[in-house]
Formats: C-alpha cells, sequence, structure tokens
C-alpha cells in the first residue's frame, strides 16, 4: 500500500526521474477521458471526488451529501470500487457478512449509513443499484472514471495540504491538473478551513488562478468526543496518519505516542502486538479511526493467545458551515438534472 511521500507536501523536490512518469500519467489519463463516452444511468449519480491521492476527506462528506439526500426522500444508495477488496461485484455490501478482504474498508462504514455497492464496473454498480431500489446514487470515488455520468460533482480538498507541491503523481499527489477537474465540477467542498481568512483565501484561488465559478462550500471534521486527560496510544493506516494525531489532540488526548501506517494498511498479529505492547508500556490505552478499525478483525480471529485486542475507535462527524446552502443547491442541481431528462425524453 502506498505510503504518502514526503515530498508531495513539503518543501523538498520529488526524484528527478518521477517527472516524466508524471506526464506519461497525466498523458493517459487525459486520453481516457476523452474516448469514453459516459453512460448515463436513470437515476442522478452524485460524485464525490478529489484531485488528490488520498487523505482528503471524502468518504465523510458522501456520508453528509446522502443524509441530506434522504432528507430530501430521494433514497441515496453508495456505490465504490471497494478498492483494497477482492469483490468485482456488483454486490450489496453486508457488514455481518463481508470483511474488508472482501470488500474493501470505507464500503464497509459508507454500509451503516446507507445501501453500498462495490462494482468495479462504476456502470453495472449504478444499474444493479436502481435495480435494488436506489432513488440516487453517491459515488465515494471515481471522478477521474469516465464511465458514468456524473449529474453532480463536488470536489473535496484539504484546506490545509491543498493541492501539496502541485505535481501530478507519482512526483506529487495530483491526479490531473486542478482546472481539468474543476472544469468538470459543480461545486467544491473545502474541509478544515479554519478561519475566515483561510476560507477567503481559497474563494480567491479557486476563482482567480483556476477560473473556477461553481458553488464553494466550507466544512469541517470533528471528533465525535472528547478525550480529556487520557492517555493513548494512537495508530493510523490512511492517506494522510497525521490527520489522525491531529484530530486526538484536537480531543484533547493525552499522547503516549503515535503509529503511522500506510493508507489501507493490512494489520498483521505482530502489529497488534507491537502496539500492545507500547500502549501497556505507557500504560495508555490504544485508539485508531474508524476505517482503520474494520481491518483488525481478521487480526482478532487469528491471533490465538490475542483472543481480543482492546482498542478504541474515534468518530469524526462532519458539520456543514452553512447547512441551508449545500442543501439548497443538492436541489437545485437535481432539479436541473430532472428537468433535462424530461427535455431529452
Amino acid at each position: 500500500m502506498l505510503k504518502t511521500p514526503a515530498y508531495w507536501y513539503g518543501d523538498q523536490a520529488p526524484p528527478v526521474v518521477l517527472r516524466p512518469l508524471a506526464c506519461l500519467y497525466d498523458a493517459a489519463s487525459r486520453l481516457r477521458r476523452a474516448a469514453v463516452r459516459p453512460y448515463r444511468a436513470e437515476k442522478p449519480v452524485i460524485c464525490i471526488g478529489n484531485i488528490t491521492a488520498g487523505g482528503s476527506g471524502k468518504t465523510p462528506v458522501a456520508i453528509a451529501v446522502a443524509r441530506i439526500l434522504q432528507d430530501l426522500g430521494l433514497l441515496p444508495h453508495f456505490l465504490t470500487r471497494g478498492y483494497g477488496g477482492r469483490e468485482k461485484g456488483p454486490v450489496l455490501v453486508q457488514p455481518q457478512h463481508h470483511s474488508y478482504k472482501a470488500v474493501g474498508d470505507e464500503p464497509l462504514l459508507l454500509a451503516r449509513h446507507a445501501p453500498c455497492w462495490v462494482s468495479r464496473n462504476r456502470v453495472k454498480g449504478a444499474d444493479t443499484a436502481i435495480e435494488g431500489g436506489a432513488g440516487s446514487i453517491v459515488m465515494d470515488d471515481g471522478f477521474q472514471n469516465p464511465s458514468l455520468y456524473k449529474d453532480i460533482a463536488l470536489l473535496v480538498i484539504d484546506a490545509a495540504r491543498g493541492f501539496g507541491n502541485n505535481l501530478i503523481f507519482p512526483a506529487g499527489p495530483l491526479r490531473e491538473k486542478p482546472q481539468a477537474a474543476l472544469e468538470r465540477a459543480q461545486g467544491c467542498v473545502i474541509l478544515n478551513a479554519n478561519d475566515e481568512e483561510m476560507r477567503n483565501t481559497w474563494r480567491t484561488r479557486l476563482a482567480e488562478e483556476y477560473g473556477f465559478s461553481g458553488a464553494v462550500f466550507f466544512a469541517a471534521l470533528h471528533p465525535a468526543r472528547r478525550l480529556d486527560g487520557e492517555k493513548y496510544v494512537g495508530f493510523a493506516g490512511i492517506g494522510i496518519p497525521e490527520k489522525f494525531r491531529e484530530t486526538l489532540t484536537a480531543a484533547g488526548a493525552n499522547m503516549q505516542g503515535f503509529y503511522p501506517f500506510p493508507d489501507h494498511h493490512p494489520y498483521t498479529q505482530q502489529d497488534l502486538q507491537k502496539l500492545l505492547a507500547a500502549a501497556q508500556n505507557k500504560n495508555a490505552a490504544l485508539i485508531t479511526t474508524e476505517k482503520d478499525a474494520v481491518r483488525l478483525d481478521a487480526a482478532h480471529l487469528d491471533a490465538e493467545h490475542l483472543k481480543r485486542v482492546p482498542v478504541q475507535t474515534l468518530a469524526v462527524s462532519l458539520q456543514w458551515q452553512e447547512e441551508d446552502a449545500i442543501t439548497s443547491f443538492l436541489k437545485e442541481q437535481l432539479q436541473k438534472t430532472k428537468d433535462a431528462r424530461v427535455t431529452k425524453t
């Protein structure tokens, strides 16, 4: 699994050899998008995407958007590739039956909030979800995949890290050039812009540097509970593990250590033994993300001498700066989509 290179978000220059690879990656992506005519599903498709590789906060945004759609009576179903899982799909995720090795870690989280389908073929996945009762489709990835038409596309951007070194993968974190991505998006969700100055900076940057005229929304991820004074050893295998350390600190945890792992890391018995020893040595509890927790189950079951590793989780919740604004935006865009479908028929 990929570990975020330091030069993606730092001042260090990437290895020179990566720049031509970045050019090839960008060219191949552009050719792929240009060569495919997207399939339009019978129900509206709302894509929650990003420009950078990992760590932007798509999943909490997807869950928050799905809740709004539920309130609007649109019966959202999630659709995702199921990164890291072996199932090709389309398959409806059943948390009581599927493991992360089968469907990936994020689908198990999504399925707690609405029906979730894993399908590497997005078109088949969307059609199957609609046959299964979906009134709308929320994609928690797939913005760069051209096979399925997106009626609404929202790009999620981490306010502090932005676009990193502004270079294309693997020289940088970008999946594509920001301007190209923004041209296909109706809105942006900027996460954790903690003050008005930062929010204004992002508004100005998107408008003046990239010519983006779509809607811009702001939201923040907050720890679901306080950890004031409690001693913890934390660990995380997400796109940018340091973000979870920051969340723990914001929740008031008395940090006794922190262990970063690559994104989607498959935890082993040896990992758990190391983490448990570190926590016991500090007389602290272990704590991780909800996404990491679903990847611990297999290791728990396989461990003969560790019937259960005591690991707490810290959930995060997304709060919109102006929830009425994002709700009105979705209603307006969905009405445009409905009108366009009526006109077409």
